[in-house]
């Protein structure tokens, strides 16, 4: 009798936990058909062509490096990285949480661990930064045409997540020559992931997404698929 009850209770946790799971997953789903900014002004003008970029899981914001707006390169000193290309034309920035990203620089070493770790809370954030060329903005690129006020307000959002709007960098940690990690305010956790911070983004700069975005095709769902 004692396992029999034993059983049931690990039986209707784990029910628990499935639903949780389908209500999260269904939640975010749902969110995508009721975006914020549905009607952009008709006065908005696309002063400057900017992307979201996502691995499929993952979404970073792509900027040109030097607009009227910012001079990336004064945020980011290439000074930062080891050695970025020269005809870089972009900047792609992500946010995400800390030891996922310093530990799973491939999806090969993602473990259950590092994975659960992350959704759980508790760790602090940091920023990712890339200097790429155009040819590196492929699959994966959505359509991201901003007013100079809109790139203004999200440039501003971007900068706001660095400590004292000042970019730390963490020494020695890269996953490639023309990458870098910075402090960033925050922390991830199941409710606030990459994805909902790039969301978050775009629903204050007036740009069409859906009202929680913590997957990358709730960002993207109403951009442009191209290839710049």
């Amino acid at each position: 009798m004692v396992l029999k009850r034993w059983l049931r209770r690990i039986a209707f946790t784990l029910l628990g936990f499935v639903a949780l799971v389908g209500l999260y997953v269904a939640t975010a789903c749902v969110l995508v058909f009721w975006p914020t900014n549905a009607k952009p002004s008709n006065d908005a003008t696309a002063d400057v062509q900017a992307w979201v970029l996502s691995n499929g899981v993952h979404t970073d914001y792509v900027f040109p490096i030097r607009s009227a707006t910012v001079d990336w390169l004064q945020v980011f000193p290439l000074k930062d990285f080891k050695a970025p290309p020269p005809d870089a034309e972009f900047i792609a920035i992500g946010w995400g949480d800390r030891e996922f990203y310093l530990n799973t620089p491939t999806w090969g070493d993602l473990t259950a661990a590092r994975a659960f770790g992350a959704l759980s809370g508790g760790n602090r954030a940091l920023m990712h930064v890339s200097y790429l060329r155009r040819n590196q903005l492929g699959r994966g690129a959505y359509s991201l045409p901003l007013s100079q006020a809109q790139y203004a307000q999200l440039a501003g959002y971007v900068r706001a997540a660095l400590p004292s709007g000042q970019a730390t960098p963490i020494a020695g940690a890269h996953y490639d020559s023309q990458d870098a990690f910075y402090e960033a305010e925050g922390g991830y956790n199941l409710f606030e992931t990459c994805n909902t911070w790039t969301g978050r983004g775009l629903r204050r700069s007036g740009v069409t997404v859906s009202r929680w975005t913590p997957f990358d095709f709730t960002v993207t769902w109403h951009l442009k698929p191209v290839r710049p």
